[in-house]
């Protein structure tokens, strides 16, 4: 029997800054015990609220089922445990795997060497017994291993997700830099936005703020377009469950209604990937996306607007953005009375480019990169 089997505790990846809301989200979908730790939080939860959880959250990242913890003061000792390990319960000859390591503060130095091992203590069990192997796949495996070694103490668990959750699977065309989807999703958590009120991003780029909302109103599934799950690899992994879970969420969906969301971006091209990207979900093509620079916006008033402007770290010189941020700050004093702005920005320092008072601002991550989401009333 694995660690999580005993426990049914398990381990939700989040991006820096991300935890409270995380918890509440994890709450809110059924996990119960929710503790906050370094880069996640821990949970208990029983098979559907696994499942739930992989198939709705819009804020993890990955949620991982520790398998195995253990004292690990060398390669050969994580070698001849992981050797011990029942390998067969989760993987087959025709079950392609992969592995992701992390390695600090401890004997083993290097987590592409301590991967290997591992990969090592896994393959050649199945060719003792078998005369075979399952292969490794470093892209797009059936099952993905995690294997964190911290002060010589090694966990080994499954990724239940099965790949990052932030891989929607509606980005078909991207522009340069687009914000992550699990960013946008928290920004548009932040927001409060419910469909009160009409919500246009006037630098949409490829739309992933856009969908983000879209996908949050209607009440779509993050996971509704992910092709499978790696909790699916699990021993004790119900199929019959998994299909009630799927079949509750997905009767939650509701249309759009008209005009709700809309967008626009300067670039024809960004506006072609926007709208590409929108269609691949089914009513995402009622969301409206114009080639338009925000200058040429009449008015968003008493609208809710969210956007990622581009800035000098990605696309611009530091001259074009100051320039950019000014405009859009003037753009917002005079034509979007009545709007609450969401501005989510690079760097700490363009804030001050932009001739508003900000009603608050919180540090938010993109990635390994550091962001700030703003908020500006506009009276």
């Amino acid at each position: 029997m694995f660690a999580y089997q005993k426990n049914q505790r398990f381990f939700a990846q989040i991006a820096n800054g991300l935890e409270e809301l995380g918890k509440q989200e994890l709450s809110s979908l059924g996990a119960t015990e929710v503790k906050p730790s370094y880069r996640g939080l821990y949970f208990s939860a029983d098979h559907a609220a696994l499942y739930r959880i992989n198939y709705t959250s819009r804020l993890i990242t990955r949620v991982l089922a520790p398998l195995l913890t253990f004292n690990c003061h060398s390669d050969r000792y994580l070698y001849k445990t992981a050797s011990s390990m029942p390998w067969t319960e989760i993987l087959s000859l025709k079950t392609t795997f992969a592995i992701f390591a992390n390695v600090s503060n401890s004997r083993i130095r290097h987590s592409q060497y301590a991967a290997r091992k591992l990969k090592d203590a896994i393959v050649d069990q199945f060719r003792d017994a078998y005369g075979e192997r399952p292969n490794v796949e470093p892209r797009e495996p059936d099952v993905w291993l995690n294997l964190y070694i911290h002060h010589n103490t090694a966990t080994i668990s499954l990724d239940t997700s099965g790949g990052s959750l932030h891989r929607r699977g509606y980005r078909q065309k991207s522009v340069e830099a687009p914000i992550q989807e699990t960013v946008a999703a928290a920004i548009i958590q932040l927001s409060g936005w419910k469909g009160e009120q009409p919500l246009y991003d006037p630098m949409c780029g490829s739309g992933t703020l856009l969908i983000e909302a879209f996908m949050h109103v209607c009440q779509i599934p993050a996971g509704y377009l992910r092709p499978h799950f790696g909790f699916e690899h699990l021993p004790d992994f119900d199929e019959t469950v998994w299909k009630a879970v799927k079949r509750e969420c997905n009767r939650q969906i509701r249309p759009l209604p008209h005009e709700l969301i809309r967008g626009s971006d300067r670039s024809g091209a960004a506006v072609e990937s926007a709208k590409k990207n929108c269609r691949v979900l089914s009513g995402g093509k009622q969301i409206q996306i114009a080639t338009r620079r925000f200058q040429q916006i009449d008015s968003l008033r008493n609208t809710v607007i969210v956007c990622n402007p581009p800035y000098g770290l990605r696309l611009n010189t530091a001259k074009e953005t100051a320039m950019l941020l000014e405009e859009f700050g003037t753009f917002l004093k005079e034509h979007c009375q009545g709007a609450i702005a969401y501005v989510y920005l690079g760097k700490e320092d363009l804030l001050k480019q932009i001739p508003l008072r900000p009603s608050w601002k919180r540090p938010l991550r993109n990635g390994g990169l550091e962001g700030y989401l703003v908020k500006y009333a506009i009276r």
